[in-house]
This record gives C-alpha cells, sequence and structure tokens, in this order.
C-alpha cells in the first residue's frame, strides 16, 4: 500500500482465502498460584476449540496479514484500486497492470480503455487473475496514466515483487515389459508446509497408448482407492501413483514405429490447499528410454500359470522383425535343458518375414522337474539370407505340480 502524493492513492492487495485463528494456551498445573485460572479464561475464549483448548486449534477466521506464498499451478489474485486523493477532476486515467516473468510479460487489465474522469475522492477498481505456471520471481507492474485540468499528461508505476515455490515433486521410473506395455511409477511429493487433498492424478498418454490406472483395488464389487477414503498428502510426505501403457492395436502390428516411441504421455495433477485453494500442474511430455531390440525380437504371449509334470503344455511366441529395411528367412530350432522338453520338430523353417512385420507360434512343452522353474530352452533363429543366429532364453516362469494335484483353471 502506497500514496501518490498530487493527486492518487493508489492501492493493491492480494486476493487470498482466511486463516484459521492459532490461540496460544497459557496454562499450568492445578497445585501451582494460578489453579484453574488460565484453563478457565482459555475456556472462556471464543476462539478457541470446546474440549481442545490446549490444541492450539482456533475456530475464527482471521484475514490474511501479508502477501503469503504462491506456488506453481495456483491462481494469483489481486485488487487494485486507484484513488483521486485531490479536489481535482482528471481526465483520460488508464489504469494497467501488467505480470513480469522471467521469459514473458502478460497484460493481466481486465479493460484496456481509458476512464473518461475520475471526481475528487472517487476510485477506480480492478481486480485480476492469472495462472502461474512460471517457477521464480515475478513482477507485478501497476501503472496510472491520466490528464490533469491543465492539460498535462501525467504517469506514475510501481513494481511488486514475489516469488513462484514449486508445490509438488515429481518423480518417474519406466518399467518396459516384454509384451510391449510399459508401466510408470510416479512419485509425488507434497513440498508444501500445508496437507493436500490430491483430488486427481491421472495420464494422459500419447495417440500410441491406452493408459489403465492401477491406483484401486476392487472390494465388494467397488472400486476403492488403495490410499484410502481421504486422498490428503501430508507435507513432505510421498506417494506412489502406478499406471499401465499398452500400444494400440493399430500401432502394436508395426514394430518398427512401437519400437522407437519413446513420448508416453503427461501427468495432470490436480488438488486442493488449506481452505479450498485449487491448484493444477501439468508435466511435460514424459519420456522412456526406447528399448532395443535388435533385429529380431522373441516376446512371450501365452503361458499358463501353473502345469502338470511330465504333460505335455502349450506356449505362445511371437516374433517380430524389428529391422525397417530387409526381409529375413528364418529356421527356428529348440534344444532341450534338463528341466524342461521340447515336443516337436526343431529346425522348422518359419519362412519370409517381411520388415515391422510378425508372426505367431504355437509350441509344445514338457517339464520333467517339479517346482517354480524358468522356462530355459535355448530358441534359435537362424536367418538364412544372412547366415545369423539370434539365441533367446530365459523366457518365463512356470509352475511345476505333481499331475496327482488338481491344476485349477
Amino acid at each position: 500500500m502506497f500514496c501518490f502524493l498530487l493527486l492518487f492513492y493508489f492501492t493493491v492487495m492480494r486476493l487470498t482465502k482466511p486463516t484459521l485463528f492459532t490461540n496460544i494456551p497459557v496454562t499450568c498445573e492445578e497445585k501451582d498460584l494460578p489453579g484453574d485460572l488460565f484453563n478457565q479464561l482459555m475456556r472462556d475464549d471464543p476462539s478457541t476449540v470446546n474440549g481442545a483448548e490446549v490444541l492450539m486449534l482456533g475456530e475464527m477466521l482471521t484475514l490474511p496479514q501479508n502477501f503469503g506464498n504462491i506456488f506453481l499451478g495456483e491462481t494469483f489474485s489481486s485488487y487494485i484500486s486507484v484513488h483521486n486523493d485531490s479536489n481535482q477532476v482528471v481526465k483520460d486515467i488508464l489504469v494497467k497492470a501488467d505480470l513480469q516473468t522471467s521469459s514473458q510479460r502478460l497484460n493481466l487489465s481486465a479493460s484496456n480503455a481509458a476512464v473518461a474522469e475520475l471526481k475528487p475522492d472517487c476510485c477506480i477498481d480492478d481486480v485480476i487473475h492469472h495462472e502461474v505456471k512460471e517457477i521464480g520471481t515475478h513482477i507485478l507492474v501497476c501503472a496510472v496514466s491520466y490528464t490533469t485540468q491543465a492539460g498535462e499528461k501525467m504517469y506514475f508505476r510501481k513494481f511488486f515483487k514475489f516469488q513462484v515455490l514449486k508445490p509438488l515433486d515429481v518423480k518417474t521410473k519406466f518399467y518396459n515389459a516384454e509384451t510391449d506395455e510399459v508401466f510408470l511409477e510416479a512419485q509425488i511429493q507434497n513440498m508444501t508446509t500445508s496437507p493436500m487433498f490430491m483430488e486427481k492424478v491421472s495420464l494422459e498418454p500419447s495417440i500410441m497408448y491406452n493408459v489403465t490406472e492401477l491406483n484401486s483395488v476392487s472390494q465388494a464389487g467397488e472400486c476403492v482407492s488403495t490410499f484410502g477414503s481421504r486422498a490428503y498428502l501430508q507435507p513432505m510426505d510421498t506417494r506412489q501413483y502406478l499406471y499401465c501403457l499398452k500400444p494400440k492395436n493399430e500401432f502394436a502390428e508395426k514394430a518398427g514405429i512401437i519400437k522407437g516411441v519413446t513420448v508416453i504421455g503427461k501427468l495432470d495433477i490436480v488438488w486442493k490447499t488449506n481452505l479450498g485453494e485449487r491448484g493444477r500442474l501439468q508435466t511435460s511430455q514424459l519420456q522412456r528410454m526406447a528399448p532395443g531390440y535388435g533385429d529380431v525380437r522373441l516376446s512371450l504371449e501365452a503361458i499358463p500359470d501353473t502345469v502338470n509334470l511330465e504333460e505335455p503344455f502349450h506356449i505362445t511366441c511371437k516374433i517380430t522383425n524389428c529391422s525397417s529395411e530387409r526381409t529375413m528367412d528364418l529356421v527356428l530350432e529348440m534344444c532341450n535343458t534338463n528341466s524342461i522338453h521340447w515336443c516337436g520338430i526343431s529346425g522348422r523353417q518359419l519362412g519370409k518375414l517381411h520388415p515391422s512385420s510378425s508372426l505367431c507360434l504355437a509350441l509344445t512343452l514338457l517339464s520333467s522337474v517339479q517346482g517354480l522353474i524358468w522356462v530355459l530352452l535355448t530358441y534359435k533363429l537362424t536367418d538364412t539370407f544372412l547366415k545369423r543366429t539370434y539365441e533367446y532364453d530365459d523366457i518365463a516362469q512356470v509352475c511345476v505340480v505333481s499331475s496327482a494335484i488338481k491344476v485349477e483353471s
């Protein structure tokens, strides 16, 4: 708040919600000299909560006493008032409010039209709003221009500097599955000094993926959040959110496209603080390290969880030509191990596989060892064109039980 000595009284105030009044309890033991005097005074104090006088928890609201903290994603609101403190009528008054950041200058004035005249003891009021999207120093520049009765043009301006802080710390981890699925773990930490109500945390996938949220469980036919019914995040606490991204059918068939995809999507976070102030934060496009599959990729499409000892079982494999230029002529060879045996003809001709194309194979295996074992068969794919051999092992795990035990489907 400040004054322009000649004609104007210029006021700028930030608009924000009130806060709960916090009382400072003063108490003592009953055997001390004051006895129950302090406790009785606190019980009579209208600002304290009945039954919780000594908890520093008030039930009255107080207006903000300072500018307060502004966090990224919140809406900055301010009230601007220009008052004619003189006994003269001034004309052509133009009030302008700009917000200067490290990268841009924004005009926040509701109207750019000049007021024809301003009589003594009258004022011009304006309320500005801006969703803060940058961290760091911000400067609110308020300028007033007008014309005096003598025809002299006058101009003055004032600067208000404030800092925009980071409310959340977001860290991400990616896990690439063999089935082209991508799992995203997002760790969100509350960097403010007050609890947050996490209204929404969602992932907006890129055009090539569909997303499934893995942050809820089914209980009694209802979907219940894994974080409980109250989604509050205390100061400096961290919460993990998990998402599964699956490539869309039209892109899953094109191995060359999915192979090089690094852009996954962006997180959209909405929260509320204090008395309902809303904040929103969108991350930039999240990028992962694209997995390297080489020229040929072998992935597992289907395998049973549990099989019977010494009884054949079936798996389905998918072979993909990851090359974008050349066609391959592949031959599949299978090698037995001590625990897993191949049932069928080794050295099968798979035929020609065009660039970025794939084919599925149904294979039959048999286990001679009981327990949780790896499918340790060595798969050899030979490209007869280049005489190049590709080997794969440790494809998946399967639980082998005695045939006397009934396997539930």
